[in-house]
């Protein structure tokens, strides 16, 4: 007899990552320069590779599956600490871990959703050169998405409780201060060279051994410098694991 509270839980998550793609209503696109479409299509939708107008988030369905499969391992294996993605945008990606945290029953976990709720830092003269060259803060009237209304779609899934924890505010200036104890999956979605290191260098101790890191942007110049940079720096040596063309994890061991 099939385990019917196992397969309910899994096309509840399903279900959700559809939704926060919006494969159900296929969206159209908002044209940009690193996407030039307006068109839904459902290969961009899976791969992350447009700017949607209505879904909660941009990172795509394969990407989606992918913290998924993290998630469930920790919780498998017992990987003690929470989850946390540092550039949210509309907080699709932290509305599925926190989706799948209650599809599990989990209550002692918190899932941490980190950004500055205005865009990306605009890139200065002190600013990295790649960052400079990139000058992703020119669409920051996309890319910032205000506090309140990514608490309004936690709303809208009824996933927002106590153990969603926000941590408003610059990368440089929150995470090193944020209150977590321990971390079983650190997601860093945050284009720049420096807003990357930003997130490693305070997260990635408090990652337990076993955890995953999932990097959304490894494609983009300024954000694979800075992964190899700290990777070899600290004596990584973990391999890297591709999820599709623009990102990578690997898991701690050590």
């Amino acid at each position: 007899m099939p385990d019917i509270t196992a397969a309910s839980r899994d096309r509840y998550i399903d279900l959700l990552k559809r939704v926060i793609t919006n494969v159900i209503y296929e969206d159209p696109a908002i044209p940009n320069p690193v996407f030039d479409r307006q068109e839904f299509s459902s290969w961009a939708r899976k791969t992350g590779s447009d700017w949607p107008t209505v879904a909660h988030t941009m990172v795509g369905m394969t990407r989606l599956d992918n913290v998924q499969e993290c998630l469930e391992k920790v919780i498998a294996e017992d990987v003690p600490g929470d989850f946390i993605e540092t550039g949210v945008w509309r907080g699709g990606v932290c509305i599925l871990a926190r989706g799948i945290f209650e599809a599990y029953g989990i209550t002692d976990r918190e899932v941490w959703v980190a950004d500055s709720f205005e865009g990306v830092p605009t890139a200065t003269d002190l600013s990295h050169s790649i960052d400079r060259q990139l000058n992703m803060h020119e669409h920051n009237e996309v890319l910032g998405v205000d506090e309140n209304a990514v608490r309004r779609n936690f709303e809208r899934y009824g996933l927002l409780d106590d153990q969603v924890q926000f941590l408003p505010g610059w990368f440089n200036k929150t995470l090193a201060a944020a209150p977590i104890e321990r971390l079983a999956v650190l997601r860093l979605d945050g284009d720049l060279y420096e807003s990357t290191l930003d997130a490693l260098n305070p997260l990635y101790p408090k990652l337990s051994v076993g955890g995953y890191v999932i990097i959304d942007d490894y494609l983009v110049p300024g954000c694979k410098v800075a992964v190899d940079e700290f990777r070899a720096e600290h004596g990584i040596d973990d391999p890297l694991h591709r999820i599709d063309r623009w990102s990578v994890y690997w898991r701690r061991t050590r």
